[in-house]
């Protein structure tokens, strides 16, 4: 099967969330979800020199941040209220010919974590992304997240290793990232999991396996 890449207009819709394209009139929307310092203190958007307390400044660095053409680019809403903006994350990477993807640029406001919207998002990415020929999707981190790296662990993607100063951070020392994927041939063991953790959970606050 060929990969293609989705059609970033259409929305993706499970129980709890919906994704839909992030367009820059919900920047501000998004600032009040994400424009947080505990967002950044784990090694998101560069870690804590990365944040920025207004939205002039935070907005000059999102723009720069996100992958706008690149990627698919998504908002993460809240369905039962009222499509609420509670973070973002983007499908990107694209490549088509050796049929890889990458989900990443993700952040979340602190009232949804650990509860079911992460994994309801990755679901919906994933399945996405596999539906569209992908092969492989790779998930990944700064070392330094303890957070987002045991919420990628939690989805069943495999680690592969640690890349070593892949980038700057925003205080000037070196990134290693940890790297994670799932393959094709993994999705649906991966899927099954992520479906029964969805299964035991209801409503947004709740998310019992972990």
């Amino acid at each position: 099967m060929t990969a293609t890449r989705p059609d970033p207009s259409l929305p993706l819709d499970g129980e709890t969330v919906r994704l839909r394209a992030l367009l820059r009139e919900d920047l501000p929307a998004l600032f009040a979800a994400i424009g947080h310092p505990e967002v950044f203190a784990g090694g998101w958007g560069g870690g804590s020199a990365g944040y920025r307390a207004d939205y002039e400044g935070w907005h000059d660095f999102i723009d720069g941040y996100l992958q706008w053409d690149a990627g698919n680019v998504y908002a993460v809403c809240l369905r039962a209220d009222d499509d609420r903006i509670v973070g973002t994350s983007t499908l990107g990477d694209f490549d088509l010919a050796n049929e890889s993807a990458h989900i990443g640029w993700t952040a979340y406001a602190p009232e949804v974590w650990g509860t079911r919207v992460n994994a309801e998002a990755k679901r919906l990415l994933l399945g996405t992304a596999f539906d569209h020929g992908f092969e492989r999707v790779k998930l990944q981190a700064d070392v330094v997240n303890a957070r987002s790296r045991a919420a990628i662990e939690r989805l069943g993607a495999k680690p592969e290793g640690i890349l070593r100063h892949t980038q700057r951070r925003a205080d000037g020392t070196w990134r290693d990232t940890a790297v994670f994927s799932v393959l094709r041939e993994e999705w649906p063991d991966v899927r099954d999991g992520l479906d029964a953790r969805l299964a035991t959970s209801t409503g947004v606050d709740l998310e019992n396996a972990r």
